[in-house]
């Protein structure tokens, strides 16, 4: 059963339902449900498909190519030599078929791309020069290498270029599209427990498919990244090389971010990891945020220059966290019960995760059609300007004239705000109107696990957002 997915379902069967040809790329990372998207839609109506080789080499690609032709149904042809005599054969297939609608789906489709090989000027010749003009073609290629069809197909300025008719960018699972999912296979997990499983692995469909019933939730990461042979270990190495042909530095860059809480600059980043400043360094950090694996944002007041970029993906923070503790210990997970590091590693995790359902923050707070940006802040103590140095969790700066300083917090039980912190929460306040002097309106809002505890102090907060209002549809 496809949980979600609605809009993608839609622009799929237009597509196929349309009079003319239809040119559409599907993309997202390894694991979020491309294929099994498409082929839940389209399978029996599917022609040809084919799914490229991962690290195969031009004659490895070009074989079993040959070999899908042969499982399409044709058999009597001479071994293709190239790319260009490749789809020769394709089109005589397709010709040949009864289909109303002609479908090709070309699943991983940038591994088909051996370098020197010229694929993309074959794939542009048999799109320009012969699927298009019969209008009963449905070409749909589809890649994990996000970062290739941005490059190759989004940003084509040959043969390819504006030749899409549809493109769908596959986002993980939300919150709420997780619960429909533990409903659907009737999976035991109330709305913390999956929070605490989101913390881990996103919303990657492909990962959740790993739990078992009847398991806690620290049992589920035991079983998928610690016991001897567990199936998500190498999981982090399998992502980068699935999405980047030469995935070295782009590990290094996100190492580099993982020790900073709210990011880096370009600058800073640079600097950390000793690397010459160059055009092709600007083309990895757009990659990595064309994966979904990093996000940039611009603090109150700065210039372009100062953006940060700042690590988002769940499975990666993980990874960088604790990947060195796999094969070490079988219950490694689950023995790690209030301990400064996994605490800390919680509050970091959770707030990633409210970064990610910041649309959601944004409708319980009312003001889903204002324009927003939302980012982490801090500064620097110095006594002689008056400021005391202060870190907020989440910035709301909105285009109506009010900015909410956001506390995020992952409480066990409703959280008793105290005098010593609520005197800290005015420090930041002063701090952040001190450092911005900005003249909006500050709104101190909390974003926690199970809510606040109506104490002295709760009046103090103009907006209490418990977890639950993550899960918004």
């Amino acid at each position: 059963m496809l949980i979600g997915r609605k809009k993608e379902i839609e622009i799929l069967n237009e597509s196929y339902k349309s009079e003319y040809t239809s040119f559409v790329a599907v993309y997202g990372r390894r694991g979020i449900g491309k294929t099994f998207l498409v082929r839940s839609l389209l399978d029996e109506k599917i022609t040809f498909q084919h799914e490229g080789i991962f690290q195969g080499n031009f004659k490895e690609q070009l074989f079993a190519f040959a070999s899908s032709l042969k499982k399409a149904g044709m058999n009597d042809f001479s071994m293709p030599n190239n790319w260009s005599e490749a789809f020769v054969l394709l089109k005589d297939l397709i010709k040949n078929s009864n289909s109303k609608k002609k479908v090709i789906f070309l699943d991983e489709v940038a591994w088909m791309d051996t370098p020197r090989s010229d694929f993309i000027m074959a794939l542009e010749y048999f799109y320009n020069s012969w699927a298009e003009a019969r209008k009963d073609v449905m070409l749909i290629i589809c890649s994990s290498v996000t970062s290739w069809i941005v490059k190759k197909v989004l940003r084509n300025r040959g043969g390819l270029y504006n030749r899409l008719t549809n493109q769908i960018y596959l986002k993980p699972f939300t919150l709420n599209e997780c619960e429909k999912y533990c409903e659907y296979e009737k999976l035991a997990l109330n709305k913390k427990q999956i929070i605490q499983a989101y913390m881990v692995i996103g919303g990657v469909s492909y990962y959740w498919n790993y739990y078992k019933k009847g398991l806690s939730i620290p049992q589920f990461i035991d079983e998928c990244f610690f016991v001897e042979n567990a199936p998500l270990s190498n999981e982090f190495d399998y992502l980068f090389s699935s999405l980047f042909r030469y995935p070295k530095d782009y590990i290094e860059i996100v190492e580099t971010l993982s020790n900073k809480k709210i990011g880096l600059t370009r600058q800073e980043i640079l600097k950390e990891m000793n690397v010459i400043d160059n055009g092709a360094f600007s083309d990895k950090l757009e990659d990595l945020i064309n994966c979904g694996l990093i996000r940039r944002y611009l603090p109150y007041g700065k210039k372009l220059r100062d953006t940060i970029y700042q690590l988002i993906d769940p499975l990666t923070i993980f990874h960088l966290h604790f990947g060195n503790n796999k094969n070490v210990d079988n219950s490694f997970w689950s023995n790690q019960v209030n301990i400064p590091t996994i605490n800390a590693w919680e509050e970091l995790a959770f707030e990633r995760v409210c970064i990610l359902h910041s649309n959601c923050i944004k409708r319980s707070l009312g003001i889903s059609g204002v324009y927003t940006s939302i980012y982490p802040w801090s500064c620097q103590r110095d006594i002689d300007n008056g400021i005391y140095g202060s870190q907020i969790d989440m910035v709301i700066e909105r285009k109506d004239d009010i900015i909410n300083l956001v506390e995020i917090k992952f409480n066990s039980s409703p959280y008793a705000i105290s005098q010593k912190y609520m005197n800290d929460i005015y420090r930041k306040k002063e701090d952040f109107v001190n450092c911005t002097n900005t003249k909006s309106a500050i709104h101190i809002t909390f974003v926690t696990l199970n809510g606040l505890e109506e104490n002295s102090y709760y009046k103090e907060i103009q907006s209490d957002i418990s977890s639950d209002e993550l899960f918004a549809e």
